[in-house]
């Protein structure tokens, strides 16, 4: 059973000792390609294991994975592992995850407790999951020391007057959104509509909150006018109607959770066109 751990010293030890080969001193060669930090509260916790469960081979990295508890006692209480895989050439890939419950005053500073384990000149991302506290200390802290912010904007309430306060970090940070990525196998077939889809007016989505605000939002940017939106809420993308006729249903299987942040961890660039649908959606 991982050893629990109540600092940045003891954390760093841990991770040396298991990085060693059992009955070898020499550690294993770290092959991270990022550090993943993972803002968790305590009704996401069972579907954010789930989805790093299926991270761990595609993505070496350090893992971060950060338990707010405001109402405990101060104080952290780490556990650290570290797994390696076959590379497939005779070597290892080295995983490692570090999870930190963040106890009383604690959860209001995370950022000064996860810079000292960010990897040197390596990209920072930060998933958080549910809807982030704007303009308060632990969220406006970590965006500052991150590269790109990962959301699920289908977590968040009472949309679309979030995605106002959302676009206004967008010079801040370069932000992915689980749920724009959700629509990218329907925007392809909404476009195939070129030239008739100029003249859209309404548009019907059948589908999360996000995914319906999202589409109208990029109809709206992209045709620059005002597109009239109706939403039938399903707990998926299942259908597009413009003007009263459906859109054609997209080929293929939507992807699950694990591949779609896998494939945001894989995005570098600024997407200026999910920030124009957010903008319009708001």
């Amino acid at each position: 059973m991982a050893t629990a751990l109540s600092s940045i010293g003891e954390i760093e030890r841990e991770l040396a000792t298991r990085r060693c080969a059992p009955g070898s001193a020499e550690p294993y060669q770290r092959t991270s390609v990022m550090t993943h930090v993972a803002w968790v509260p305590e009704a996401w916790v069972e579907a954010a294991e789930d989805v790093l469960t299926g991270l761990a081979e595609r993505h070496p990295s350090r893992t971060i994975v950060l338990f707010p508890q405001p109402g405990d006692e101060d104080g952290i209480e780490a556990k650290a592992e570290v797994e390696c895989f076959s590379s497939g050439v005779g070597s290892q890939v080295c995983t490692e995850t570090i999870r930190m419950r963040l106890g009383g005053n604690r959860a209001a500073v995370p950022a000064s407790i996860v810079q000292p384990l960010l990897l040197p000149d390596l990209p920072v991302f930060l998933r958080w999951r549910g809807l982030p506290p704007f303009g308060e200390r632990p969220f406006e802290e970590l965006v500052d020391v991150v590269d790109r912010l990962i959301v699920d904007t289908t977590e968040w309430p009472e949309l679309p007057a979030p995605y106002e306060q959302l676009a206004g970090i967008f010079e801040r940070v370069m932000v992915s959104d689980i749920a724009w990525a959700r629509t990218s196998r329907w925007r392809p077939q909404l476009a195939s509509l070129w030239p008739g889809i100029a003249k859209v007016s309404r548009v019907k989505v059948t589908g999360t909150e996000a995914q319906a605000c999202l589409l109208a939002g990029w109809l709206r940017s992209r045709l620059e006018r005002e597109v009239e939106l109706e939403h039938e809420p399903s707990d998926r993308l299942v259908g597009v109607d413009v003007d009263g006729e459906p859109a054609p249903f997209p080929p293929g299987d939507p992807p699950d959770p694990a591949d779609l942040l896998s494939d945001e961890l894989d995005r570098f660039a600024r997407d200026r066109v999910y920030e124009d649908a957010v903008r319009a959606a708001a």
